[in-house]
């Protein structure tokens, strides 16, 4: 059976989609017109995912993270269980929905035919990366798949946790932040201009935070097309600049000189690097191709340039943590633990090991700026919000001072 994607037409004129299994297209044909649909369009589900355009990924659902997880980990248990991997996947059809459920078919279909696994995710690049690819690709070379599909779940979950709490360590400042532009903007358009009147009438100098105040009211109610405007004009050129080589590269260099921001940029630099080449090593995946999959994991492009640079000189000479000193990303630390590896044999396992020590070192630092953010963040709310008020009450203050 195989998984079809139709369009047709039901009795009464109404426009139908679905999605059904049958044998054979002629199969599903005959299924729809007993339904009383007149198909006009049927393709196979992995066809029709592979041919989406741009747009149609952009709207449509994509794997998430979990459903990936949840996939590899019960592809794995399965495996282990004794279970051959055609009827494994077989089993999973019913585990999931929508797009993922698609791809699973398509799998199935793609083993049926003498497909290999790896080959069949690598019709869906927007959904399986090409590290995954290649480690399910290692996994069917050496014959053990449920061993690499157990080490994908690991690192899946684990990435999963510390993406999970840096974005934990950054939102909470981010929507104090945005609590403050709101409370700010909103006294700025009501309650200030409102008061105004009564500042004029009262005569006399006015405090400086109420001057203050008063001319930020003015630019806002009076220039609030031109703020707007030169907002979203700085936001576009921003972006267009990011979006180009040259812009990109020095983006990426200012985020190396920033004090937080580059700590999270090259721990995490490391942890990839170490944990994804050692997966692909134990998983029987050459240096070379290993290599080369690491290199280009890695987001910022200073760092990449880096690492591709080593990447020549490792392959010629071979003294990976040597040429990995040489970059300036990994610590003392790092290189010694690597080259014990090298020294050892077990250069697999050490990578491993050292992507595990610095992803704890990268988690607690996340925890510990989260721990400092917010405290800072209640500081600063305090501090703006306090110097606003203190603005619209003096005053009111010496107003009532002068009445008595």
């Amino acid at each position: 059976m195989a998984l079809f994607v139709y369009q047709a037409f039901s009795r009464d004129g109404k426009k139908v989609t679905g999605s059904l299994d049958a044998p054979s297209e002629g199969s599903a044909r005959e299924l729809l017109q007993r339904k009383g649909l007149l198909a006009y369009s049927i393709v196979a589900a992995h066809k029709a995912i592979q041919s989406e355009s741009f747009l149609e990924r952009l709207f449509s659902s994509s794997i998430t993270l979990k459903e990936k997880i949840l996939f590899t980990k019960q592809l794995s248990v399965l495996l282990k269980s004794g279970i051959p991997l055609l009827p494994a996947i077989e089993l999973l059809i019913e585990q999931f929905t929508g797009r993922m459920h698609r791809i699973i078919v398509s799998l199935k279909d793609g083993l049926k035919e003498g497909q290999g696994l790896a080959d069949g995710m690598s019709s869906y690049p927007h959904d399986f990366e090409n590290l995954y690819i290649q480690l399910i690709r290692a996994g069917e070379a050496s014959g053990k798949l449920e061993v690499i599909l157990d080490r994908l779940t690991q690192y899946l979950e684990r990435s999963e946790e510390l993406s999970g709490k840096i974005t934990d360590a950054i939102r909470m400042p981010l929507i104090q932040l945005g609590l403050i532009f709101l409370v700010v903007i909103g006294l700025m358009t009501t309650i200030v201009p409102k008061l105004m009147g009564i500042f004029e009438q009262q005569g006399g100098d006015l405090p400086f935070a109420t001057v203050l105040l008063v001319a930020m009211s003015g630019i806002i109610l009076n220039h609030y097309v031109v703020l707007i405007g030169s907002i979203v004009s700085v936001v576009m050129a921003f972006l267009y600049w990011k979006s180009t080589k040259s812009g990109a590269l020095n983006f990426d260099r200012f985020k190396l000189k920033m004090p937080v921001i580059s700590t999270f940029t090259k721990i995490g630099a490391i942890v990839q690097f170490s944990k994804t080449l050692g997966m692909l090593l134990e998983g029987g995946v050459n240096l070379s191709e290993a290599l080369d999959i690491v290199c280009n994991i890695v987001d910022n492009r200073v760092l990449k340039e880096s690492l591709k640079e080593a990447r020549e000189k490792i392959i010629k000479q071979g003294k990976i943590a040597q040429y990995l000193k040489q970059t300036g990303i990994f610590p003392p630390m790092a290189t010694y633990l690597i080259s014990t590896g090298e020294e050892t044999g077990k250069l697999d396992m050490m990578l491993i090991g050292v992507g595990d020590t610095y992803e704890k070192e990268l988690t607690e630092f996340a925890d510990g700026l989260a721990a400092l953010l917010n405290p800072m963040m209640t500081l600063v709310t305090a501090l703006i919000v306090g110097f606003v008020i203190m603005g619209i009450t003096m005053p009111i203050m010496k107003m009532s001072s002068m009445v008595h």
